[in-house]
């Protein structure tokens, strides 16, 4: 485990989803979150933003840490979300990221997130591009 980001510096959205961080190296980034009722939406299911959310986050961090360097970044540019089973308030779930493909302008994570069971709750592709410094 290295350089792991505690929950309190992630910011802004990524602060207000709760997650928490448990590991994030240039091959891996695994999140927690304890789903409350402000994760869900008005049928008592979790939005399929907030496991689109998840998945980006996560996704980019773990990009982020491989492709980091002085001024160096990554960017979302396609989210695809699967939603696989619905869960609701008090589940938690885990989400775990790895590369498929990691090149030299874009990278492509797969997540994973399933619950407290081990069943697979979504899964998500998320492309980045590779910013170099200008």
């Amino acid at each position: 485990m290295t350089d792991v980001p505690q929950p309190s510096t992630l910011s802004g959205f990524n602060a207000r989803l709760g997650m928490t961080l448990t590991e994030v190296t240039a091959d891996r980034a695994v999140a927690t979150i304890e789903i409350a009722e402000g994760h869900l939406q008005p049928a008592g299911i979790v939005h399929g933003g907030v496991h689109c959310a998840i998945i980006e986050t996560l996704a980019s961090i773990g990009a982020g840490h491989y492709f980091s360097g002085p001024g160096r970044s990554v960017v979302g540019v396609n989210n695809s979300t699967d939603f696989i089973r619905a869960v609701g308030a008090g589940s938690v779930l885990r989400a775990e990221a790895t590369p498929f493909h990691r090149g030299r302008t874009q990278q492509l994570w797969q997540v994973e997130i399933v619950g407290s069971d081990g069943r697979l709750v979504a899964r998500g592709n998320v492309r980045l591009a590779n910013l170099e410094p200008r």
